[in-house]
């Protein structure tokens, strides 16, 4: 795990040395994901540099430094990540790769690129990754991020130059960069707590989307009409996979799934367990960490250390769950009980942690988990990718028997529905359910409120079932309404030409969510708030081996009974008690809407100040003042909203850029597509 940077000056406007010192400046930005060394190879005569920081996590010598150089010197390459099948990769090239120089992942890749070619290397590589990759002979860079997206990669023209880095902070450090926020990308940040790939929060720059290659020769990069984006290609193609999967000729038959499921569980846990560094586990006490975390005590030499963060509320704490796995299992188990004062003083290290916004407020445990579980081991496996890998969202469930439930029912009896539950203000609604869930039947008695009756308003209008989710899944409707002169651009949510061919709802959600929320926001929020603290987070249930065997089980492998998971619960039962799989799922939840009343709300009136909004040019504060004060006086929940608006803010702060304001009386542009109400999309990059 380690930071990269570079440039292409395709023009020659830098002197070699002060080539090398713009990326050594760049990657020196990234010393917190490298902390054991630094590195910076140039290519002159082209105008090309290659910058490194360090984690040692294999071969712990000089032998493993980068920027590394192939043995015939045509190959220069820089990777951050991890190569889990090397030893294999290298028992496969010439000799055994006795001819190598040291044990490296990042040599056997090279190595592997020299005699296979980039291709087939690729094809070949198990692992997450993002690396670039210099051809001195054909003066061609390449780029290329893992299938799944556990490591980020971003990239742009920066004046004269093509410039690509770990993070945005690195390319920020260029002398050239002048940066412009993407209003129609923050438009996404607000419907999804993240900006989806390829785009970023800044103008003309942009994230490789997931098991993506990107190459251009030097010629071509001295062309600025050279389109980045129309240069990307897909090696491992998640569509290709589901839609091939559904074939049923290639389905794994159940008598046979478990045992294979099994084996590759173990295999992708042994491989993540490679280190020459100590390797622990973070430990929720939920069945994808749990799992995992057994299937690593059963092939390690002695306990494995495990980490877990507990809160003092009772309703969001895990911790109690976390460590009757860890007794089961006879773990070294770690565990720290947040006070609300300490999970809030994170709060403004998040703009430097998050150089992009990103507003899932678990990045807050998250990160004190990495730092607890850094001050043990460099390297930690989690359990993300089960939710999305073997559906196990309710979200799925919810979604799925709502969009059954409307099947046949007029359009027109769905909308008069809708009209009249929003007859009835929030507040109204929730004065009812109290009076219902303290006298009334028993069947009225769960978690509704008035936010979630005109959220299911809003839900009754739509047709398309794609649309449907992505609604569900927004945490606003209409965000292009809050962004001065914001326009939503297409997503494969709202562009048809992307939508998978998948006959099952569920499936098409899993889908969704494995291409956008799984590598955008869960992985970026791991990798992000572990690599701040220099600690290596490894996911095996991401290996993408597992992915493509997940993707050819039926559905009914997966969600059984109204209960996801299902294959993978028949799993955790050949390691674990039942028992220990049979509790509610609550994931890495804050007290956030309380807090925002409270303890945080000098912050937050600061930051949402009107007079601060309009100068800024940026978010209409209209709107934004009314959800706050709607908030604050407890008739609406718009925590998630208001968050996001204060992540971009806080962000905005400590990432200030260049034409900020704009006039507030332009027209807004609110179109309506298919009974969804949407924003008009932009022409695209």
């Amino acid at each position: 795990m380690c930071g990269i940077a570079g440039l292409l000056d395709p023009e020659r406007r830098f002197a070699p040395a002060a080539l090398a010192e713009v990326v050594g400046r760049m990657a020196d930005t990234l010393r917190h994901r490298g902390p054991d060394g630094a590195g910076v190879w140039a290519d002159p005569a082209a105008g090309m540099a290659l910058g490194h920081r360090r984690l040692a996590i294999i071969d712990l010598t000089a032998t493993g430094s980068q920027p590394m150089v192939s043995a015939s010197g045509r190959y220069c390459l820089v990777l951050n990540g991890e190569i889990y099948n090397h030893a294999a990769l290298r028992r496969e090239l010439p000799d055994g790769g006795t001819q190598l120089r040291g044990h490296s992942d990042t040599e056997v890749l090279l190595a592997t690129i020299e005699q296979r070619g980039l291709e087939r290397a690729l094809a070949a590589a198990v692992g997450m990754f993002a690396f670039a990759l210099w051809d001195r002979r054909s003066r061609t860079l390449s780029l290329a991020r893992d299938h799944l997206g556990q490591k980020p990669l971003f990239f742009g023209r920066i004046g004269s130059t093509f410039a690509f880095a770990s993070e945005l902070k690195a390319l920020a450090a260029h002398p050239e960069f002048r940066p412009e926020v993407d209003r129609g990308a923050l438009v996404l940040f607000l419907r999804h707590q993240y900006v989806p790939a390829p785009h970023t929060i800044w103008r003309d720059v942009y994230k490789l989307p997931a098991g993506s290659l990107l190459r251009f020769s030097l010629e071509e990069g001295a062309r600025a009409e050279v389109d980045l984006l129309g240069r990307i290609e897909r090696y491992w193609c998640l569509r290709t996979v589901a839609e091939r999967g559904q074939d049923a000729a290639a389905r794994v038959h159940e008598r046979d799934a478990l045992q294979r499921l099994d084996q590759l569980l173990n295999q992708a846990v042994r491989d993540c367990m490679v280190a020459d560094v100590p390797v622990g586990a973070f430990l929720s006490g939920g069945i994808d960490s749990s799992l995992v975390t057994a299937l690593m005590q059963r092939h390690a030499a002695r306990p494995v250390k495990t980490f877990t963060i507990g809160f003092f509320e009772a309703q969001f704490d895990e911790a109690e769950h976390a460590r009757a796995v860890a007794r089961h299992l006879g773990t070294e188990h770690t565990e720290l009980y947040l006070t609300p004062d300490e999970a809030r003083a994170t709060i403004p290290e998040l703009p430097e942690i998050f150089d992009e916004p990103l507003s899932d407020p678990s990045q807050i445990p998250t990160f004190h988990v990495a730092r607890l579980a850094r001050q043990q081991v460099v390297a930690c496996l989690s359990g993300d990718g089960g939710d999305e890998v073997f559906g196990g969202y309710v979200r799925y469930l919810l979604a799925d028997r709502l969009r059954r439930r409307l099947v046949g029912v007029p359009r027109g009896l769905r909308q008069a529905a809708g009209v009249l539950a929003r007859a009835l203000p929030p507040g109204g609604w929730d004065l009812a359910f109290r009076l219902a869930r303290s006298s009334g039947p028993a069947g009225l008695r769960g978690q509704w409120s008035g936010d979630r009756v005109h959220k299911l308003a809003a839900l009754l209008r739509i047709d398309d079932p794609d649309q449907l989710y992505h609604a569900v899944i927004s945490a606003i409707d209409q965000p292009c309404t809050l962004v001065v002169e914001g326009d939503e651009p297409p997503t494969v949510f709202t562009d048809p030409a992307q939508r998978p061919a998948l006959t099952e709802y569920a499936e098409r959600m899993m889908y969704f969510d494995a291409l956008t929320y799984l590598p955008e926001n869960i992985m970026a929020k791991v990798d992000r708030t572990s690599m701040a603290v220099s600690l290596e987070t490894r996911a095996p249930l991401l290996d993408h081996r597992l992915v493509e065997f997940a993707w050819q089980l039926p559905l009914e492998a997966k969600i059984r009974a109204g209960q996801g998971k299902w294959l993978l619960r028949q799993a955790f039962e050949r390691y674990l008690p039942a028992e220990l799989a049979d509790r509610p799922k609550q994931g890495f939840a804050i007290p956030l809407a309380d807090w925002l009343r409270g303890p945080l709300r000098e912050w937050a009136e600061e930051l949402l100040d009107e007079r601060r909004l309009v100068r800024e040019g940026f978010l209409r504060p209209g709107p934004i003042r009314r959800r706050w004060r709607e908030h604050l006086h407890g008739s609406r929940n718009w925590s998630g909203l208001i968050w996001n608006v204060l992540m971009f803010q806080a962000w905005h702060e400590r990432w200030p850029s260049a034409g900020a304001a704009r006039a507030l009386e332009r027209p807004h542009r609110v179109t309506s597509a298919q009974g969804w109400p949407s924003c008009a999309p932009a022409s695209g990059l």
